[in-house]
């Protein structure tokens, strides 16, 4: 299981967003891809940063929360995958 922000520098939404997962206190590694550099990632979320992806370990895309959500609803979709 990989869980995966979807963010770009200077973004200060997608700040908010991972400042939102740190105050769920919550175990799972939240790992950041900038998608500046990258021409797919760009056009699948150039307008929708920031996105919280849980992946499979090859990739595939489980379920997906973008923006906005606050922390409520956060919590809930990390509680609906099993994530804590």
């Amino acid at each position: 299981m990989a869980l995966i922000l979807y963010s770009t520098e200077g973004c200060h939404l997608c700040e908010e967003a991972m400042a939102l997962y740190q105050a769920a206190d919550n175990s799972a590694a939240l790992n950041v891809i900038d998608i500046a550099f990258n021409d797919t990632l760009f056009s699948r979320y150039g307008v929708t940063i920031p996105v919280i992806s849980h992946q499979t370990q090859d990739g595939s895309v489980i379920d997906e929360l973008s923006w906005p959500f606050d922390s409520f609803a956060l919590t809930t979709w990390l509680v609906k995958h099993g994530i804590d």
